[in-house]
């Protein structure tokens, strides 16, 4: 792999330090790196690959000669930078909602649809975590029999809001626990011992914009507008990774054996499916393992070709940097 300059903006959020740390154990070939965030987190000191990077301000100047920028700073800070950066020459790799719908711009999962990241035109957008850790699963299904439908619910962690929420639910449970009263800031509501079905705002018809994310970005990344989907999204008191009951209706008939078989062929798929020895995916498991967990694999009995999938994956680490990375690592490697 030939190597290059790198720029992480959002260097001090939860997930740009997830980049970092990624980028360390992928030994990402960098000759040199940026560390961009607001000025309030200018001049923080952050070590990676054994060296220490001064943290600068974000700014359209900062991308002068650097190659690739992971962007994780927010979808106001992705449509302000992003265009400047592209002027600069430089290639964005976005984790923010700027761009993910945008026609011009590839939404890509490397294991799902690697060949979109060579159409891009300077901006390359990372999907929602759900999305991600949903069609890494559904693909192989989708290339063998087709979909037809899928029903989805998710159980969303803290995480996926920021550090202030995982605070948000440390405090409040020790508050509850201790026999005090909870209050909530970053959520409307207690999420300490509580399950929130609400996630981004509220649309017109009920749907929130995260379980739209997830109906427009499968369409997307899959490149099949036919494809039903309708989707619950829920934040749960977890800190770390999302899980997903997803229901599957395929074009055909495939059984429960031959989904585990193609799971089991699939780069980044890991299928934990052992019921006689409670053997199946959660969201404790998800936290030091980068690869999609899929499990509860059964048959759905009341529609011809019905499946029901259960799916749990780290959303700072293939949610979000881990995807981000290997979408780099894949434009350098070819």
């Amino acid at each position: 792999m030939k190597r290059c300059n790198v720029a992480v903006v959002g260097a001090t959020g939860a997930v740009g330090r997830e980049m970092l740390s990624i980028l360390e154990e992928l030994d990402f070939p960098f000759d040199d790196l940026k560390l961009l965030a607001t000025e309030r987190s200018a001049g923080e000191v952050i070590s990676c690959k054994g060296n220490d990077y001064v943290v600068e301000v974000s700014s359209p100047e900062a991308f002068e000669e650097v190659d690739i920028a992971l962007f994780s700073a927010g979808a106001g800070a992705s449509k302000k930078l992003a265009p400047e950066a592209v002027k600069r020459g430089t290639v964005v790799i976005d984790n923010s909602s700027a761009f993910r719908m945008d026609e011009e711009v590839p939404l890509v999962v490397p294991e799902v649809n690697p060949e979109d990241i060579f159409k891009h035109k300077g901006i390359i957008a990372n999907p929602n975590c759900s999305t991600i850790q949903m069609v890494a699963a559904l693909k192989p299904i989708y290339d063998r029999v087709g979909i037809e439908r899928l029903v989805i619910s998710t159980y969303q962690a803290v995480s996926g809001t920021g550090k202030a929420a995982m605070d948000e639910l440390e405090e409040q449970s020790r508050a509850i626990l201790d026999g005090k009263e909870a209050q909530s800031n970053v959520y409307p509501h207690q999420i300490a011992f509580n399950v929130l079905p609400h996630i981004d705002i509220f649309f017109n018809d009920g749907y929130t914009k995260e379980e739209m994310k997830m109906v427009n970005e499968t369409k997307k990344i899959m490149g099949d507008d036919s494809i039903k989907v309708t989707a619950t999204a829920a934040r749960v008191p977890v800190f770390y990774g999302h899980a997903e009951s997803i229901n599957i209706e395929t074009k055909e008939k495939l059984s429960v054996k031959e989904v585990k078989e193609l799971l089991d062929q699939t780069s980044g798929v890991k299928v934990v499916d052992d019921p006689e020895d409670l053997s199946y995916p959660m969201q404790v498991d998800s936290e030091e393992i980068d690869d999609v967990l899929v499990g509860r694999i059964r048959e759905d009995y009341t529609i011809d070709n019905g499946l029901n999938l259960w799916v749990v994956a780290n959303n700072l680490r293939k949610g979000a940097a881990l995807n981000t990375v290997q979408i780099a690592k894949r434009l350098i490697e070819d």
